[in-house]
């Protein structure tokens, strides 16, 4: 179940008829603040380059290597 709000006076504020138990534990994690993709896009990044023994167009073929599409 996921619930949505907003921070008001440092405080988050639920969405209209959102529901918890007291004491309950949550994770808060915000959307929407800047590039939401920035940290997927590090992630990514730290990777990139880093398998070793792949086919020289794998980029330009991986549905071919991977599926087994015609290559292009």
């Amino acid at each position: 179940m996921t619930y949505r709000g907003k921070v008001k006076g440092g405080m988050v504020v639920l969405e209209p008829g959102a529901r918890l138990d007291e004491g309950a534990e949550v994770v808060v994690e915000p959307v929407g603040s800047g590039d939401e993709y920035a940290s997927l896009r590090e992630g990514l990044l730290k990777l990139a380059g880093t398998v070793k023994g792949l086919p020289s167009d794998m980029s330009r073929n991986h549905d071919h290597y991977i599926h087994g599409a015609p290559k292009r």
